[in-house]
């Protein structure tokens, strides 16, 4: 049987929530990459030091024994200098949400003015602390990410120092930007590789597809595939895995998020293998992570993958979550072998 092993595999954008939720889906991505980089947006946000440690110590202790390093980040907000420098070595970047944009958003930013924010930006600009947006504007929602395109060129030409990702994008105009500013960089999702709005709503309503930003046209999953399979230096996966209770997916005022932790891999060799891409899949998962984030250290670990079907749960659970993954009670190609 066929095998691969991709070293140190990274996921630069993940949620993990807290409390049951957080003991339930941190030991899957533990036990699939290195690290992760952990998305800051609970209630209350993780804005303090203190709640970055705190938060930290809690997700350590769901993964045990696993080889796993959470990349911690902040809640933007306006932060001095000082308060910068003294919680640099614990964080690996600071998260911006347009306020009310996606999940446990309401107090990101009301108003994304550079003349207001450049303080905090300068000074992460001379402390190499990287800025990860969630790049949406309150338009159609299917414009949402192209119209706040201006916000990244804006913020890129003004902060030429600054290193800015463009999270999970979903867009060919986001994906052209790439090769306009040297400080663009971009992480690419599982789920918007695969899959466009035709397959969420096209028929009947698919509520364990539904995210935000929400998939797009054939020609931008295309423009996405691109840049993925090809291992672009300047993008990176994160899988943007966004666990909600059963009960919050599948009910009226269905939450917006698709849970791909733990058969993250296992598509994506898939994936790369169907378009003749395996040499490259360990760049998109690993290496060019490792460049454009130069500070993080990266446990030594490594995934082997085997070419043996995977029947994916249908769902998993603990004593009070129950979450539902992509694909599941579907038959993937890859397992994950060690």
């Amino acid at each position: 049987m066929s095998t691969i092993t991709i070293n140190q595999p990274l996921d630069m954008h993940l949620h993990l929530r807290d409390d049951d939720m957080l003991n339930l889906v941190a030991p899957l991505s533990a036990k699939s990459f290195a690290g992760a980089i952990i998305m800051p947006n609970l209630v209350p946000p993780v804005d303090t030091k203190e709640a970055v440690l705190a938060y930290k110590a809690r997700i350590m202790d769901a993964i045990g024994d696993e080889n796993f390093k959470p990349y911690m980040t902040l809640f933007f907000k306006p932060y001095t200098k000082e308060f910068l420098q003294d919680v640099k070595n614990e964080i690996s970047a600071i998260k911006l949400y347009p306020a009310g944009i996606t999940t446990n958003s309401e107090g990101g930013v009301s108003q994304i003015d550079v003349d207001t924010l450049r303080p905090t930006l300068e000074a992460m600009s001379e402390l190499d602390i990287p800025l990860c947006i969630h790049g949406e504007t309150n338009g159609f929602v299917m414009d949402r990410e192209k119209e706040f395109a201006s916000v990244y060129e804006s913020l890129a030409q003004n902060f030429p120092d600054l290193k800015i990702i463009m999270e999970h994008i979903t867009t060919k105009t986001s994906a052209d930007l790439l090769d306009k500013y040297n400080n663009l960089y971009a992480t690419i999702t599982l789920h918007h590789l695969l899959i466009t709005l035709d397959d969420v709503a096209g028929g009947m309503l698919m509520p364990h597809l539904f995210c935000k930003p929400i998939a797009k046209r054939p020609q931008d999953k295309e423009a996405l595939l691109n840049l993925a399979l090809n291992a672009h230096p300047k993008v990176m996966f994160g899988s943007d895995s966004a666990p909600h209770p059963k009960s919050a997916k599948e009910s009226c005022g269905c939450a917006a998020g698709v849970f791909t932790a733990p058969i993250a891999l296992q598509v994506l060799c898939e994936l790369f293998e169907k378009h003749n891409k395996l040499q490259n899949l360990e760049a998109f998962v690993s290496t060019n992570a490792k460049n454009i984030y130069n500070n993080i250290k990266v446990p030594s670990k490594s995934i082997t993958l085997i070419k043996k079907d995977y029947v994916v749960p249908q769902l998993y659970n603990n004593k009070t979550q129950k979450v539902v993954p992509m694909y599941a009670k579907e038959t993937l190609s890859y397992s994950i072998e060690s």
